[in-house]
């Protein structure tokens, strides 16, 4: 082809060509006859380039389509390999390319070297990331930890709360942890004064130093004046924190002497007097243990049992009511009042007269009429001298009669139910005659 295509330039048909345009032609036709003979090379050349690109890519296709395997020569649509005649045939990225893969398979990644320019890059070698907690500021104090302190109220493990006061990073302002508890125990109760006292032990020498401690209650003795207005005997109440405190080395022995004479405030004053007295009490250690009382459940059942005698024996001599419920209040064992049914029939039983039976009974109508105590309580408290009655009549043999009595009027001022009255044990009208009657009942 490329003869044919260079035949119209070769030497001898170009000495034919000069003769005959040198004889016939004119430079003009000369030109053009030219010009044609150039368009029909290129026209030639174009042709037969086309033509065998075209043969070859259909030689490609047939080879990289087609199945070797199949009868039919059925191109497979779902094969990796490319298609398109280019590269070696193998299958793209080496079958690690497509949606969701990560990889070859088989393929390790390796550790990379850090890089130098990598603004995290430490020279030191392995970049260890650590979780920074801010210092919790001063005004947010109160809000991050009396929700603590009121869930210890519940629970009561101090574990749990310098567990969880170590998350916080109180830094300077630390101190207020001890203020702050006892700023809410004082609009407690007296088991969460006790706890609170425990608290400051515990905290005491972990996570608070007593130069800690002797800030902390320098600043409720300031701000007595304001805690005043929420609980009116929070100079007693605070005085016995500070004598607890000093018995428990929470707070160095030399407190008090510090702030002899240096007080202006009237309150602090109270509040330093109280806990001087206390601890010039004898065997102080020890009463200080108790100042506040064992609270709720933390008593044993013989105490309890005491302390409810202690608190009839009173309510006998005094006639009080209120000041009953004030001390049955103080025990904090609702669960417990039965014992003081129970204890208020038995002393019933073994009176004297009708007086104290219906003084009980008043102090039985008040106390279920403010809800001290229950419906539950209350038939517990009879059911078990119910149970008991066969062996209080071995002491007290008119204890069936007074027993029924004391049941009636109790129903009559609507303080039991009459499915409770009706279940009083009874002794039997029936007796035996002697022997001598041959063992017949009298009529």
């Amino acid at each position: 082809t490329l003869a044919d295509v260079n035949g119209p330039y070769s030497d001898d048909e170009d000495g034919l060509d000069e003769a005959e345009v040198n004889g016939n032609w004119t430079p003009q036709e000369k030109a053009l006859h030219e010009a044609r003979l150039k368009a029909k090379a290129k026209r030639r050349l174009r042709r037969s380039s086309s033509r065998n690109s075209a043969s070859e890519s259909s030689e490609s296709k047939d080879l990289a389509g087609a199945d070797p395997h199949s009868p039919k020569g059925k191109v497979v649509t779902n094969d990796r390999k490319s298609r398109m005649g280019k590269g070696r045939g193998l299958p793209k990225k080496g079958g690690a390319g497509g949606k969701g893969v990560w990889g070859a398979a088989g393929m390790v990644y390796e550790d990379e070297e850090p890089d130098v320019k990598d603004p995290n890059y430490d020279e030191s070698g392995d970049t260890v990331y650590e979780t920074v907690m801010p210092e919790v500021e001063e005004r947010e104090m109160e809000k991050m930890v009396n929700p603590i302190v009121q869930e210890y109220f519940e629970h009561g493990d101090t574990k749990e709360v310098q567990m969880l006061l170590k998350e916080l990073n109180l830094g300077p302002h630390k101190y207020e942890v001890s203020s702050l508890a006892v700023s809410l125990s004082l609009e407690g109760k007296a088991s969460h004064r006790e706890l609170t006292s425990l608290l400051l032990s515990d905290l005491s020498g972990k996570m608070l130093s007593q130069g800690d401690m002797s800030r902390a209650f320098d600043k409720m003795l300031k701000d007595l004046p304001d805690l005043i207005l929420d609980t009116p005997e929070a100079p007693q109440m605070l005085g016995q924190f500070i004598a607890r405190a000093i018995a428990d080395h929470v707070l160095p022995m030399d407190f008090l002497d510090y702030h002899k004479g240096k007080v202006d405030c009237e309150h602090a004053r109270v509040a330093l007097d109280r806990a001087a007295v206390l601890l010039s009490m004898k065997r102080e250690m020890v009463r200080l243990d108790n100042v506040w009382g064992v609270g709720g459940g933390l008593r044993p059942v013989k105490h309890l049992v005491k302390e409810m005698n202690l608190l009839l024996k009173e309510y006998l001599i005094s006639g009080d009511v209120a000041e009953a419920e004030h001390c049955l209040r103080d025990l904090e064992v609702p669960h417990f009042h039965h014992e003081l049914v129970y204890e208020a029939v038995v002393m019933v039983l073994e009176s004297n007269g009708d007086t104290a039976g219906h003084m009980m009974m008043k102090l039985l109508q008040s106390l279920w009429k403010t809800g001290l105590i229950t419906v539950d309580q209350m038939n517990r408290g009879f059911e078990r001298v119910y149970n008991e009655l066969p062996e209080i009549c071995l002491d007290v043999p008119h204890a069936h009669s007074i027993m029924e009595n004391f049941v009636d009027l109790c129903y009559q001022e609507s303080v039991i139910t009459k499915q409770l009255r009706d279940t009083c044990p009874s002794r039997g009208r029936k007796r035996f005659v002697s022997e001598g009657d041959g063992g017949m009942i009298k009529n």
